[in-house]
């Protein structure tokens, strides 16, 4: 492992960076901070845990950071499991992309594979939400011998495609000009009014997005139906009932069709964004039904 001291962040990113550090201080257990050096830049992991227990790899969806967990990964490290929260490069976070670009799903995946190599982990579960399963479900067929079991929150761009409601209503994320106001207001719209959108998560995601800097979102097609059927990983997939990214029960069902030993879940009442949050008892629950167990 790696633990280096942080790198400098340029200063408009103070309220966000106070932000983070609020957000992760409200973690229920003790947080080690690792910084990983790769080709790519640093990367910041967020460990708790004990340090000999099977690791558990999360990966957020695109803009939360991995301060998103924070209603997750205390069960889950009292648990006896290592959890390893990543702040994907190139996104809002602690991770700085100061190295070379990545160009490319492979490029992307590289970045994993570099990270996992510098943290001592062979092998790991994983669990990925949004953006973050897209990239965990790649990276179990890129390397389905480092995955042991990979668990998918509400997954994007895996099993079917995006919603074009959804797409219209993103676009303007896209946008020059960004304002955290615009980030809010989607976030409020993907919702649907749900009022247990935690405020601290929400503009810390509103402020990521209106001010750092923003690097190329790596992304393609979902994996043809082809590609998915030579997955052999134990796969849990949690969809989120009023997800507006996708339809929740299509999609299911599409993970059923192509991932016949998947365990398949929807959760009630539950929102894309706010799936690991809002629902935490649930999700936690069926994660740690669904996990390698610990060592003893």
């Amino acid at each position: 492992m790696s633990a280096r001291t942080a790198p400098s962040h340029p200063p408009r990113l103070a309220p966000f960076l106070a932000a983070y550090d609020a957000l992760l201080a409200r973690w229920p257990v003790p947080v080690e901070p690792l910084t990983v050096r790769t080709a790519h830049g640093t990367t910041r992991v967020n460990a708790c845990g004990p340090a000999d227990g099977h690791p558990l790899v999360l990966l957020h969806g695109g803009g939360a950071t991995s301060t998103m967990w924070y209603a997750n990964a205390g069960a889950w490290a009292e648990a006896g499991h290592r959890v390893l929260a990543i702040d994907l490069i190139g996104d809002p976070g602690r991770s700085v992309h100061d190295g070379t670009a990545l160009g490319d799903v492979p490029g992307l995946l590289g970045w994993l594979d570099a990270v996992l190599d510098q943290l001592g982990v062979p092998t790991a579960d994983f669990c990925g939400h949004s953006y973050g399963g897209w990239i965990a479900l790649e990276y179990t067929l890129h390397a389905p011998t480092r995955v042991s079991r990979l668990a998918l929150l509400d997954p994007t761009q895996c099993f079917a495609g995006y919603r074009p409601g959804y797409l219209l209503r993103a676009l303007p994320l896209f946008l020059p000009r960004r304002t955290p106001a615009r980030a809010r207001n989607y976030l409020d719209w993907e919702a649907a009014g749900d009022p247990h959108t935690d405020p601290d998560w929400r503009e810390l995601y509103a402020l990521g997005y209106a001010d750092f800097p923003a690097s190329p979102v790596i992304t393609g097609p979902h994996p043809t139906p082809t590609r998915l059927r030579t997955l052999t990983t134990p796969l849990l997939t949690l969809y989120a009932e009023h997800s507006r990214a996708h339809d929740p029960h299509h999609t299911a069902d599409a993970t059923r069709r192509t991932v016949p030993h998947a365990t398949v879940t929807t959760i009630p009442g539950a929102s894309h964004h706010n799936l690991p949050m809002t629902a935490a008892p649930e999700v936690n629950q069926h994660i740690l039904n669904f996990l390698t167990p610990p060592r003893p």
